[in-house]
């Protein structure tokens, strides 16, 4: 049919063109000479339509893969799903349903949880990468012996997993590869829902001591925490129960540790330590938007050869350390804390100071007494607060209320200021003072990125200062 159709086409119009040469008694006019060109163009066009058509009809060119793909319609029609009462369907609907089955997705890292939520797991880490520039006078250049460099580091490259089996099992692995080895962080196992005790935690990990310490550093307000934290013993391995009450207003933690070096081992005889602590939150309103803070921590340590050691930096890491008290001897050392906050909205404030006694190691060598205190605020620009977590007693992870890039989001900007003082001078040790005064703005792209700027001017007590100028770059996930 559409062969037929071309052809009486192509016919008509060379009738118009034999006719109106055969009618033409001179020349042709510009006008006709340029219908006669149309005419035998359409021509050429209509004849290549023709071919087309024939090789169509033969089955070339497009023509076979339409007639693959009505092949193949006609298969799927044949090859149709089982019906609900096979065996195979039935054994999807067993796996879909199944409590155990795992699935993977997103919560500001990547967790694997089975449907029942019996099993979970979650495997996240952080890159905390910081750049300084430092200048200092010539008065503390004397002190600590030496020049300040301008220099940059991984502050923190950590990977870890954890997760929990039943709701009586917990569990962490974590590795801090900052420094260019791989060093034990959190590598602890643990029990729920203990009766009478609550929970007990088995390994490695923070001991209760210090709302700046056990506040995680992906969350801390500055780059790095303040001087109070000198005398916090921080991680290490040992057993810990810890619980909290059913409202969520009062926590509490008591444990037993061996002091440990970077991976877990213990370092003498007598490095034990005997650590706990208590926090309560005399107000709690809306989700925590306002609140009221108070904590109280102790710990006893015994030092094996009875010799112990105090220093600091300022608050950089790049900086090295501006007071050292040198190895002085002590039997075991008593050491408190205490710690409050307060939250209203935007704006926080929170405060700690610790005391720390050295008990002597005969009659002859008196004891020696140190203390440290921080103080410090900060206000939300774009309306956020500081989360904190009710079950442990410390601050949690900021989230923007808008994420920066989504929608002309500007995600969250906080500034934040900090004053804090360590002396570690007492009779015939004289280990130095330190004040720092630290400026800070935090930007909180979203809820896995930050970038903070810090200023800190670090006055080591009328034997020299310092200004240092601080950026990182945060990613965790």
């Amino acid at each position: 049919m559409r062969r037929r159709l071309i052809h009486s086409f192509v016919a008509f119009v060379s009738l118009i063109l034999f006719s109106n040469a055969a009618l033409a008694q001179a020349d042709p006019t510009p006008r006709e000479q340029e219908l006669e060109d149309m005419v035998r163009d359409l021509i050429s066009h209509v004849q290549k339509l023709e071919n087309r058509v024939g090789e169509l009809e033969a089955g070339k060119g497009n023509g076979s893969r339409l007639q693959t793909l009505e092949q193949d319609v006609e298969q799927i029609k044949k090859d149709r799903p089982p019906s609900e009462d096979s065996a195979e369907w039935q054994k999807i609907k067993a796996w879909v349903n199944d409590g155990k089955t795992m699935r993977a997705h997103w919560k500001d890292g990547l967790r694997l949880e089975t449907l029942d939520e019996s099993v979970s797991l979650k495997i996240g880490g952080r890159i905390q990468y910081d750049w300084a520039y430092f200048t200092q006078n010539s008065g503390l250049e004397k002190r600590i012996g030496s020049d300040l460099v301008n220099d940059s580091e991984f502050r923190r490259v950590r990977g870890y997993i954890s997760g929990k089996v039943t709701d009586r099992m917990e569990f962490k692995t974590q590795y801090d590869f900052a420094g260019g080895d791989a060093d034990f962080k959190d590598v602890y196992f643990g029990l729920k829902k203990l009766p009478h005790v609550g929970n007990l935690r088995i390994g490695q990990f923070k001991e209760p001591f210090g709302l700046e310490e056990l506040t995680s550093s992906n969350d801390i307000t500055f780059l790095e925490r303040s001087l109070v934290n000198t005398f916090s013993p921080s991680r290490n391995a040992g057993f810990m129960i810890h619980n909290a009450s059913k409202d969520k207003r009062m926590t509490w933690a008591a444990g037993i540790f061996r002091q440990t070096d970077s991976f877990g081992d213990g370092l003498g005889g007598r490095d034990y330590n005997v650590t706990a602590r208590i926090t309560g939150l005399p107000i709690y309103e809306d989700k925590g938007r306002k609140l009221l803070h108070l904590g109280l921590a102790y710990t006893h340590q015994n030092y094996e050869g009875n010799r112990i050691r105090f220093r600091a930096r300022p608050e950089s890491h790049l900086a090295p350390r501006f007071v050292d008290t040198g190895m002085f001897t002590a039997q075991y050392g008593d050491i408190i804390g205490t710690e409050i906050a307060y939250v209203d909205g935007p704006f926080s404030v929170q405060g700690e100071y610790v005391y720390a006694r050295m008990e002597g190691s005969d009659a002859f060598i008196k004891d020696s007494e140190f203390w440290a205190a921080s103080l410090q605020a900060s206000y939300f620009l774009t309306g956020e607060h500081r989360p904190y977590k009710t079950s442990k007693g410390v601050f949690g992870h900021v989230k923007p209320k808008e994420n920066w890039g989504k929608d002309g989001g500007e995600g969250a900007w906080e500034l934040a200021a900090r004053y804090s003082y360590l002396t570690l001078n007492d009779g015939w040790v004289k280990g130095g003072r330190l004040k720092d005064l630290t400026l800070g703005v935090n930007w909180y792209l979203n809820p896995n990125m930050r970038m903070m700027w810090n200023y800190v001017y670090a006055d080591a007590a009328k034997e020299g200062y310092a200004n240092m100028f601080q950026w990182r770059f945060q990613f965790t996930f």
